[in-house]
């Protein structure tokens, strides 16, 4: 097995066009534990920690600019006002050790289904920055995911950054699994609330062969938000809304049965993060009386 060390990002493209077959590695903390077990066995690894530019985060265009190398544990400490569905996805992530290691690029390019950062990021309407020597070019997050553990990127390209426009509402992200903590997701559920342009962003976590978004349930919400002046009045919620929405939510997964749970689990769990996960959104909404929709 080689291993390459780029110091600079044209190095590292450069590699990864030379070397397409291989295996990028930032925090290691999934591909190692597949080098480790002898499930991973690729030949070359290009290590990206050397790269500055994807340490690095920013503001461009109204939205943040997350180098694909930034750990979860600075999006915690650094991006939790900016990004907070993130950052929540974020604090539920295995260990500090692991925070302090794994990033959300390397998240995106293993594509597992239960990966914890796909929920917000779709909730957030977020765009992945990929590039290669060949030039950049940019990935609604809706597009990104093809396939159980596939992406929509080319063999020689690699993930520079994800672009996610601060919310004008609140979000929320919750998840269940096994136990409390440093645990793999039996169903994750991402919410986002965007008053200022009357919509509702969702992202369902290891409950589809992709991580997905709720499309029915989003345009539900949204028009009884609207149609019964609720984004104006911050009024309660009615409880058969929320139920509604955890229903439609449940409708749009296509779980499957395996030894952390059972399709009919997953089902049901996901309806119950569904109406957790915004009547606590609903009450964050109601209470900030700063936010104007």
């Amino acid at each position: 097995m080689d291993f390459l060390q780029p110091t600079t990002w044209a190095e590292a493209l450069e590699a990864r066009a030379a070397r397409p077959d291989s295996v990028p590695v930032a925090g290691g903390t999934d591909v190692m534990v597949g080098v480790n077990f002898g499930r991973l066995r690729p030949a070359t690894l290009i290590d990206l920690t050397r790269i500055p530019e994807l340490q690095e985060w920013g503001t461009e265009d109204g939205a943040v600019r997350l180098g694909a190398g930034v750990s979860y544990a600075r999006v915690i400490t650094e991006l939790g006002q900016r990004l907070p569905g993130l950052a929540m996805a974020a604090r539920t992530i295995g260990s500090p050790q692991i925070r302090n290691r794994g990033t959300v690029g390397g998240n995106l390019a293993t594509a597992s289904p239960a990966g914890d950062a796909h929920p917000a990021l779709l909730a957030a309407d977020a765009v992945v920055e990929v590039a290669s020597v060949r030039g950049s070019r940019r990935i609604a997050i809706t597009d990104f995911y093809t396939g159980v553990k596939q992406h929509a990127m080319a063999p020689d390209e690699l993930i520079a950054a994800v672009h996610v426009v601060p919310p004008s509402g609140p979000q929320q992200y919750s998840k269940i699994g096994t136990r409390n903590a440093m645990v793999i997701a039996v169903a994750a559920f991402g919410l986002a609330l965007h008053p200022a342009r009357r919509a509702v962003g969702t992202g369902i976590g290891s409950a589809a062969p992709t991580p997905r978004r709720a499309p029915e349930a989003e345009e539900f919400l949204a028009g009884e938000l609207t149609g019964s002046g609720l984004w104006e009045s911050r009024a309660e919620l009615p409880a058969a809304t929320a139920a509604r929405f955890g229903e439609l939510v449940a409708g749009s997964a296509a779980p499957i049965d395996d030894v952390r749970g059972s399709a009919r689990y997953r089902l049901h769990a996901l309806s119950v993060l569904a109406r957790r996960t915004l009547g606590w959104a609903w009450t964050d909404y109601r209470n900030d009386s700063a936010k104007v929709a």
